[in-house]
């Protein structure tokens, strides 16, 4: 198997959009443990914002991207689950996903069903399994619980939206515009707050009659973190797995007692997409919900791979609703 030449999106420094760079490359033949895939279409997802500004620290130069789709072209001696000409999609580490061929570790490369595009298969797998998880692990979210869900029209909130009323529960979102409100009801939000002319505490305590809610989905971190713990009832569970605002800051876990024994976890997708034992049955329930129409991935933004930098723009300046793809050719 021979060196193939192809392009890449490199950074040789953190910073803003401006570092990402449109580079030649070669790609050498996969390892062992390895499979060289030729891209279809690549995710966009906000933890490559966090890797381009050096919130999660990686060695330099670096690549991008964690999510995509494509075909197996060739893979390595140890590999028995997928082979060459195979449509597969994949969400995890290490990043390099903004390519158009890579070789990568084979472990967290699953096998796309025909009946989804390539284009859904990038689309959907970081965010499909991440709300997999919050869902059904980081807390059990039950028919008739009461959920607040912080960036509900986001690619991780649109999915979330369609998956909480699966289970039957009801649920309350924030949003930056009234277009986002729109979008969010219509995916099966059941109340939805303006975060920039409503004190979502205020209003999520009204809507609950001042109980509040039984679990918060935070992925802003920073600027919500604190108010949401104002917003759960007693004994209920804050689960934050992002910093869009930036990371949350040290806290006092006795403040977790002050406001009524609540819980508090930290997941990321990371440790469910190298764990095939986890990994496998996720994808296949996250698969069966979008073939059978239950969840419907929404793709509002399409970007050619060298424009990373515009869609880094666009996602920062949160002018993005649902998921974003870039194609790589």
């Amino acid at each position: 198997m021979s060196v193939i030449q192809s392009k890449a999106i490199k950074m040789m420094q953190v910073g803003g959009p401006e570092v990402l760079q449109w580079v030649d490359i070669e790609v050498a033949a996969p390892g062992p443990d390895e499979v060289r895939v030729v891209h279809e279409a690549i995710g966009l997802n906000f933890i490559d914002v966090y890797f381009r500004k050096g919130v999660y620290p990686q060695p330099l130069p670096g690549w991008l991207g964690m999510e995509a789709s494509g075909v197996i072209e060739s893979v390595g001696s140890n590999v028995k689950h997928v082979k060459a000409g195979d449509r597969v999609a994949y969400a995890g580490k290490p990043a390099g996903a903004y390519s158009q061929v890579r070789v990568m570790p084979a472990e967290i490369v699953v096998k796309l069903p025909d009946a989804i595009s390539f284009e859904m298969g990038a689309a959907m797998m970081l965010q499909g399994l991440t709300v997999n998880y919050l869902l059904t692990d980081s807390y059990k979210v039950q028919a008739g619980d009461t959920v607040l869900f912080h960036a509900a029209a986001g690619g991780v909130g649109l999915i979330a939206m369609q998956w909480l009323k699966l289970l039957g529960a009801t649920v309350i979102g924030t949003v930056g515009s009234e277009e986002k409100a729109a979008l969010a009801k219509s995916y099966g939000c059941d109340h939805t707050i303006l975060y920039t002319k409503e004190d979502f505490v205020a209003r999520t305590k009204e809507l609950t009659n001042g109980k509040g809610v039984n679990v918060v989905y935070d992925s802003i971190g920073k600027d919500t973190f604190m108010q949401s713990l104002d917003c759960i009832k007693p004994r209920g569970m804050m689960v934050t797995y992002g910093n869009a605002s930036g990371p949350v800051p040290p806290i006092d876990v006795g403040i977790l007692g002050v406001k009524g024994s609540l819980k508090l976890t930290r997941p990321t997708v990371m440790t469910y997409a190298h764990d095939r034992s986890l990994l496998e049955p996720m994808s296949a329930e996250l698969f069966d919900k979008v073939m059978s129409g239950k969840i419907k991935i929404e793709i509002n933004q399409r970007y050619q791979l060298q424009d990373a930098a515009q869609a880094h723009r666009d996602l920062e300046d949160r002018k993005t609703t649902g998921s974003t793809i870039f194609l790589p050719r």
